[in-house]
């Protein structure tokens, strides 16, 4: 059996790599410190189209197509569905050389000229009780303003991240993000830190649009079933917590302005336990309201949304073990305020489609 090339590495080899492997990396990114940033932002752009339609990257592109056409229904050829999920190549290299350059551009006294902040007054009246919260995004639009603005607002925000596998890169991000106020919990340690922070009234933010594998909550998501993190609703009930559901979203810049960059701060959703105590399942509730609110935010600037993802990858246990749809799991769903009774039965037929898939190929999990 062939052995991992990465595991016969001297502990002398990989600490001489990671340096050499940083200053790469910086190097790599020199250019979004030294030229104009729309020039940086405009090259990025091309370049991350490029790589979206290069030969290497086609499965990759037909995957995130076939995403599309569940989520997206109304983008009805191929041709529309391919020239959305460039975009999201353009959004993700754009992303990659703004995030070199927030630490210095979002500055106490600069930070105005780049951000705009949407109707945030409930919000805040929120985040100003006793109350602790916990703030929401997903990788759509720019998930690391959302932390530095409220920062900037004067909310020390504590988010759980996990670390980059280049210790000398992470250290950077750790020690920039401190600076403008943002404190980075490692998402394997955050559990331990979580309760006290909870109990001074503290807000930690998540990126909660990511596969919670086969443990996690099953609730809609752009029609079909999606694992979602139960620890959010769990740190929700015991802590009472309030729960703000936000993104960052890239704006077009108007023809004449000077601004290089210009994102709009959106909250989507907030809901505190007084919405979900009288609920028959409070946790399947918090749960779908957050990932309702996820969904609202990629409809409203769905090329900026990481298709890429494996967003539906592990499948519910009765998909799984080809058995017909719950009954429970029928009761929770149309329990749930906003549900209705032809959006169940998309789900319960997507639900069907998705078991005979799995049958029929031999799986357990979404490609």
């Amino acid at each position: 059996m062939a052995r991992d090339p990465r595991a016969q590495l001297t502990l002398t080899q990989r600490a001489l790599i990671q340096p050499l492997t940083y200053a790469a990396l910086r190097t790599a990114l020199t250019p979004a410190h030294v030229f104009p940033l729309p020039t940086v932002l405009s090259g990025a752009r091309k370049l991350g189209r490029a790589f979206g339609a290069s030969k290497p990257n086609k499965k990759r592109v037909l995957k995130a197509m076939e995403r599309l056409e569940l989520a997206l229904p109304h983008l009805e050829t191929n041709d529309q569905r391919r020239e959305l999920v460039l975009k999201s190549y353009e959004h993700l290299a754009m992303l990659a050389c703004e995030l070199a350059v927030v630490p210095r551009l979002l500055s106490e006294d600069a930070w105005t000229d780049y951000i705009e902040l949407g109707p945030l007054e409930p919000t805040m009246r929120l985040l100003l009780s006793d109350r602790p919260s916990l703030l929401l995004t997903a990788h759509c639009g720019n998930w690391e303003v959302v932390g530095y603005t409220m920062a900037l607002l004067g909310f020390q925000a504590h988010a759980v991240y996990r670390p980059l596998d280049l210790r000398p890169a992470d250290d950077w991000v750790r020690q920039t993000r401190a600076r403008r106020g943002l404190e980075l919990l490692d998402k394997f340690g955050a559990m331990n830190k979580m309760p006290e922070l909870m109990r001074q009234g503290k807000a930690v933010a998540f990126v909660a649009d990511q596969n919670a594998g086969d443990r996690g909550l099953q609730v809609p998501f752009f029609g079909r079933l999606a694992s979602s993190y139960k620890s959010i609703g769990l740190t929700a009930l015991q802590f009472n917590a309030n729960i703000i559901v936000g993104t960052a979203r890239r704006m077009p810049i108007e023809p004449g302005t000077s601004k290089p960059m210009h994102y709009r701060i959106e909250v989507l959703d907030a809901y505190t336990p007084e919405d979900w105590n009288a609920q028959p399942d409070p946790l399947f509730y918090i749960t779908a309201r957050y990932r309702r609110a996820i969904e609202q935010m990629v409809r409203n600037a769905p090329e900026q949304y990481l298709w890429m993802h494996r967003i539906w990858k592990s499948r519910p246990r009765h998909e799984r073990l080809d058995k017909p749809f719950p009954e429970p799991l029928k009761d929770k769903l149309r329990q749930l305020p906003w549900m209705t009774d032809e959006e169940l039965a998309k789900i319960i037929d997507q639900s069907d489609r998705d078991r005979a898939y799995l049958k029929k190929h031999n799986l357990t999990q979404l490609k």
